[in-house]
């Protein structure tokens, strides 16, 4: 499952994909010590496992992931996906079934979701995949916390004089449906 979502990842955003990686890597390198959840095979940095056969979620957002990508959702179980564990996506307006085995790719920070509870005898579970925001700011700033960056007068000017530019460069890394088009071309 983590190779597939981190492949239909890779299909679907690919210059996100990428900066997935480079913080990825740049993680590893830097701090080799840290358990890796799945080597080789994905480019999140965090796992979920939702076991518990009734797994359901109110409305939430999932502020502390990054807020420029994506979470990897693949529900499991055994459900009716139109009366039962249902994904709503709420600033859409959007309640989608969401089938067993099915796998969604969602901006889980600024996106608020939720499922539709599970019905009597059904079960579901899901398996999930993101990144915590503060990892890509630690790896912006040069492998450094924001009060290591503060000890350093240039690097606190620099990082301060970059963020007007830092929203549109992350908006840069979402694919257009051009581009994905050209890929298959």
């Amino acid at each position: 499952m983590a190779a597939y979502q981190n492949a239909a990842f890779s299909l679907w955003a690919p210059h996100l994909h990428a900066e997935y990686k480079t913080v990825h890597d740049t993680l590893r390198n830097q701090l080799p010590h840290l358990p890796v959840n799945f080597p080789g095979v994905s480019e999140f940095c965090a796992t979920a496992f939702n076991l518990g056969g009734n797994v359901w979620t109110f409305k939430h957002r999932d502020f502390r992931n990054w807020p420029f990508g994506w979470c990897a959702i693949t529900a499991l179980g055994e459900f009716d996906p139109s009366r039962s564990a249902q994904l709503v996506l709420s600033e859409l307006k959007l309640v989608v079934d969401f089938p067993p085995g099915a796998t969604v790719l969602i901006p889980s920070a600024v996106i608020t979701h939720s499922n539709t509870p599970v019905a009597e005898g059904d079960s579901r579970m899901s398996f999930t995949q993101y990144s915590a925001g503060p990892i890509f700011h630690w790896v912006k700033n040069g492998c450094r916390t924001e009060k290591e960056m503060q000890e350093d007068p240039k690097g606190w000017a620099e990082m301060e004089a970059g963020k007007d530019s830092f929203y549109t460069q992350c908006l840069e890394n979402f694919s257009t449906i051009d581009e994905l088009l050209a890929l298959i071309e």
